[in-house]
């Protein structure tokens, strides 16, 4: 007979010796859900867990979901402001940024700069600007934001919009020293107060320094709060980074102090676009699985924003659960080739893979296969991403956001390995650029 300690539930290659009893624990669970509440099925099932240590068995750690959203479609709150306003902003902002960076490098040659990271991420900056990231006024200091250093052309092109900076400014992106040479000032490639005193609050860049000054810059604020130093409040510090950015030592290297010491005032929305400078983040794997694992073992609250509303109604009629078995078995470097291809190939790759899915979309057009968003594409999604990490209490909120690297980049550069590096379109690409984004600019 197999020693109880040994055996690890969920896990092992043993069949189901009795079906119909494991699906009755199952209709158990969900009756308890649907009867008293998730609360309540969640202290039972820890309940159980405990009870279970203590007759020896080792259940599997819960630190990995499903590659599906932490927050079901019908516990979104309301989107409090006007979509279609919101929508329209947001282009016109990837617009400005992409123009900036392609004619700096047109009158300059090789001068830098990128277009794909925020082409990637504007969303995730629109619905912090528009919602959640609070200025500082004469009732008391704002918030504190760790901008992504990749994403500085994206947030250029949003003070540009707002009347923070003018033409002249965006007309000397990465001429900062050549700029102020001529009395003029120029845009550091990076956030840099050192060179923008009264435009950045703090240096991001090289990669890993956000996180981890984040960190900190979280626990000194809660410091001076506890020995009222300052008063106390609901400010937060906000960090937008990279998937590849964890990679960096420094970015992790404090998570679990995060933890310790109960830093709420702290979220960080980590853009998972899968795609490094130089290849795919994981392959091979999943990173927003392995960035999962790690910040739910630190001890943080995670929220996977993983896909779009208009996956919803597809989710909906999955009801053998065809499509999230599908994301189980798909890794990064798939989800990337897919990213890079149109919905013709979609349908015949992901979608035929099987009866059950292809069955989902039968009825839909490539075109609206095409359109399918990942959950950091989509506002509603991430105004409820961020709704939550803003109340959640006691522990600092991580939401991993998945993205298209290129997003709206077409065949220059969407979701393809050499996007990172792109700095120049052709005219093609810049009025396909266009199309996507329903921009009113002529062709000429």
């Amino acid at each position: 007979m197999r020693d109880a300690s040994t055996l690890r539930p969920g896990q092992g290659t043993e069949p189901d010796l009795d079906p119909a009893e494991t699906a009755e624990w199952r209709d158990a669970l969900q009756s308890l859900v649907q009867a008293e509440g998730a609360g309540r099925a969640g202290y039972v099932l820890d309940n159980l867990l405990g009870h279970a240590a203590s007759l020896g068995l080792r259940a599997r750690a819960q630190t990995r979901t499903a590659y599906l959203n932490t927050i079901p479609a019908d516990q979104e709150p309301p989107f409090p402001g006007n979509l279609a306003v919101e929508e329209r902003i947001a282009r016109i902002n990837r617009w400005n940024a992409l123009a900036m960076v392609v004619r700096a490098n047109q009158a300059h040659g090789e001068l830098g700069g990128h277009i794909a990271s925020y082409a990637s991420a504007a969303d995730l900056f629109e619905v912090g600007f528009n919602h959640f990231f609070r200025a500082s006024t004469a009732d008391g200091p704002g918030d504190l934001v760790y901008m992504q250093p990749h994403s500085a052309p994206g947030v250029y092109a949003r003070a540009y919009l707002e009347g923070f900076l003018g033409e002249d400014d965006l007309a000397h992106f990465r001429q900062e020293i050549t700029a102020t040479a001529r009395g003029l000032r120029g845009l550091s490639s990076y956030p840099h107060p050192w060179l923008m005193p009264d435009f950045w609050q703090f240096p991001t860049g090289s990669m890993g320094i956000g996180p981890i000054n984040a960190i900190y810059q979280a626990r000194f604020m809660r410091y001076l709060e506890h020995r009222s130093l300052v008063p106390g409040g609901d400010r937060k510090v906000w960090g937008i980074f990279g998937d590849g950015e964890m990679d960096e030592p420094e970015s992790i290297a404090a998570l679990t102090l995060a933890a310790r010491e109960k830093l709420d005032n702290l979220v960080f929305v980590v853009n998972c676009n899968l795609q490094r400078l130089d290849g795919p983040v994981r392959g091979n794997g999943r990173i927003i699985d392995e960035l999962e694992t790690l910040y739910a073992g630190a001890g943080w609250n995670v929220i996977k924003l993983v896909w779009g509303s208009d996956w919803d109604a597809l989710l909906r009629r999955d009801t053998g659960g065809a499509l999230a078995r599908a994301f189980a078995n798909t890794v990064d470097g798939q989800f990337q080739t897919f990213a890079a291809n149109d919905g013709a190939f979609n349908r015949a790759h992901f979608f035929n893979q099987n009866p059950e899915l292809a069955a989902l979309v039968a009825d839909w057009t490539d075109e609206a296969i095409d359109r399918l968003h990942r959950g950091g594409h989509d506002m509603v999604k991430i105004h409820a991403a961020y709704h939550r990490a803003a109340r959640h209490r006691g522990q600092p909120t991580v939401i991993l956001a998945q993205t298209k690297k290129g997003f709206g980049m077409g065949a220059a550069g969407q979701g393809k390995m050499t996007t990172h590096q792109q700095k120049k379109l052709d005219d093609e690409a810049l009025l396909a650029f266009r199309d996507r984004f329903a921009l009113p600019i002529p062709d000429a």
